[in-house]
């Protein structure tokens, strides 16, 4: 199991497969634990790639009681995290979450990344926000579910969950399970995420990446919508935008997705 400190700071990654580095940045509430948030298709046959439990996640720093997290300790904690691994640079992808620290990251530290993908992801600020998980009020674990079925693709309402009940019942449980809840810091850890996402704004900044840009999303995902999905890219100088058929795991349900991706790469 490898951990590497950051800034002191212990962190669970993974490493594998073979050629040009590749980092993946997941998105909320990732835990590599979780066979959902580990990697998934083509990608590691082409690329060596590097992705990490991050701060607040699965088995890495859980944070404490005197200190926010911010989008900029997430980038950073990025950056350090190539840097341990005598990584100059890499390609990028960033999927939701991941996508807004992948934003930080170029801003941040430009010369990390050489090629950036952001999937269902949004810019904040002017140009729109991803699903405001942070102003939720308070609700039972069965009613968080399913609001995120809802949410996550706008084609599965109540009449295409009465239609498609053992679908509806499939991703219901998904979106409920948390194996790992009970775990010391789990919780706390999970509120500092979504309270950064929520501080998430790099509308100003964006004109400023310099490197090739492929921004990617869902037809249906109601998460990041599309309309936020192309102001993202409208405002990056010369991104490429792709949609494809799905909600917000389109690269799951689209067998075009991770092709495009290693097409903008190279691979």
């Amino acid at each position: 199991m490898p951990f590497v400190d950051l800034g002191d700071l212990p962190f669970f990654f993974e490493r594998q497969g073979s050629g040009p580095p590749l980092l993946l940045i997941g998105g909320t509430g990732g835990d590599l634990r979780r066979p959902e948030t580990r990697f998934e298709g083509p990608l590691p046959r082409r690329f060596e790639m590097l992705t990490c439990d991050q701060r607040g996640l699965g088995q890495s720093f859980k944070g404490s009681e005197t200190r926010p997290f911010t989008m900029a300790d997430y980038a950073d904690d990025a950056a350090r995290l190539m840097a341990a691994q005598s990584w100059d640079g890499a390609h990028v992808i960033g999927v939701s979450f991941g996508g807004m620290v992948a934003q930080e990251l170029v801003l941040r530290h430009p010369s990390k990344v050489r090629r950036l993908i952001l999937c269902c992801t949004a810019a904040g600020g002017a140009g729109g926000s991803s699903y405001p998980y942070h102003s939720l009020p308070k609700m039972s674990v069965t009613d968080l579910a399913a609001l995120k079925v809802k949410i996550s693709d706008s084609r599965h309402d109540e009449a295409w969950g009465r239609t498609n009940p053992q679908a509806y019942k499939m991703r219901c449980a998904l979106a409920a399970a948390d194996p790992y809840a009970d775990e010391p810091g789990h919780r706390q850890g999970a509120a500092r995420q979504i309270a950064a996402r929520a501080g998430h704004d790099s509308w100003d900044r964006l004109p400023s990446i310099g490197c090739p840009v492929l921004v990617m999303g869902g037809r249906h995902d109601g998460t990041a919508e599309p309309k936020v999905v192309t102001a993202l890219a409208d405002r990056i100088p010369g991104a490429q935008l792709r949609f494809f058929e799905g909600g917000h795991l389109f690269m799951l349900e689209d067998r075009t997705a991770y092709p495009a991706m290693a097409e903008f790469l190279g691979a």
